[in-house]
């Protein structure tokens, strides 16, 4: 599932996810929801009590799926100290499935202000994981170094700067059960400064073999993917594709239309672009029966009172 901007999960891992308050009472099976654990801003208990007091009353051996929203109760603090509970107590997380980190909206914290860090441990820490999913931006210290995981099937980075050394290390990683992978470039204002070059292993088709899903989103570059997916012998395996999110122009569209054909897909995803109407209506008959989701095109911003100022488009999620 696509999702246009930040928001709050609902539901994660196939399950409704449950903030469970101080004084809730009676809780929720472990296994029947995704456990979504926070701090209230600038009253309550520091991230690390409310880790312990979940460990004290909730049958961890059972919970498959973890959320981490705010982690901070005043002042941003940085993600490592939540990593390392997460690390040091992943023996008490068996049945884990599914984890999602920095479940925050801008209201809480803008993306591009999170003070990520390197999150490769975790997954090492985890080797049953099969969704992994973060929110952060690539100069706020959010990376990865390359590894096998051989269980992971979603692999999901909502950035409003992805880091080239990151985009890298997805593509060096060994993931022979990788089924989606969405990775949201962002702004080069942010620390995106993923290019093309550095996905080239993953287009080629031999990285992933049972990716089904690949987002390639929310890109300052994405005329540039556009004409890379055009000839990456990865679309051919794929059941969907995400070209959304970004600044994709005609020229972006003409190169699908000249590209490899995708009408095998069942869905293309260019929600927030700036297509014309009649290159994006040569997209949906090229592409049928693949549904071809769109909407209305995003409107260029220049200054009217500026005859000199070039119109701008911008990705959909930043800062």
């Amino acid at each position: 599932m696509t999702y246009l901007g930040i928001r709050h999960f609902d539901r994660f891992h196939g399950l409704p996810v449950h903030t469970p308050a101080p004084s809730s009472g009676a809780l929720p099976a472990a296994d029947s929801v995704a456990w979504r654990l926070e701090c209230d801003y600038g009253e309550g208990a520091d991230f690390t009590t409310v880790w312990d007091q979940f460990l004290d009353v909730v049958d961890t051996e059972r919970v498959r799926a973890l959320v981490i929203g705010p982690w901070w109760r005043t002042d941003y603090t940085p993600f490592d100290e939540v990593l390392e509970l997460l690390v040091d107590d992943a023996s008490a997380f068996p049945a884990l499935r599914g984890l999602f980190l920095a479940d925050v909206v801008s209201e809480e914290c803008e993306v591009s202000w999170l003070r990520m860090c390197d999150i490769t441990p975790v997954l090492e820490a985890l080797p049953s994981l099969e969704e992994f999913a973060v929110r952060g931006c690539g100069h706020a210290g959010l990376g990865m170094r390359p590894l096998r995981h051989a269980a992971l099937k979603s692999l999901r980075f909502e950035s409003g700067g992805l880091p080239g050394a990151l985009a890298r290390a997805v593509a060096a990683s060994e993931l022979p059960a990788l089924e989606r992978l969405d990775l949201w470039f962002g702004s080069s204002w942010y620390g995106g400064d993923a290019t093309v070059d550095d996905i080239r292993p993953l287009l080629s088709g031999g990285a992933f073999p049972r990716l089904r899903h690949l987002g390639l989103q929310n890109s300052e570059i994405q005329d540039e993917i556009a004409l890379a997916v055009g000839s990456a012998p990865v679309v051919a395996q794929l059941e969907t594709l995400a070209l959304s999110m970004g600044t994709l122009s005609d020229a972006g569209g003409e190169a699908l239309l000249t590209g490899q054909p995708l009408n095998h897909l069942s869905t293309l995803d260019l929600r927030h672009h700036y297509l014309t109407g009649p290159v994006l209506d040569r997209i949906r008959t090229a592409c049928a029966p693949a549904v071809v989701e769109a909407g209305e095109a995003e409107d260029d911003y220049a200054d009217p009172d500026d005859e000199d100022d070039e119109p701008e488009r911008y990705v959909a999620v930043s800062e």
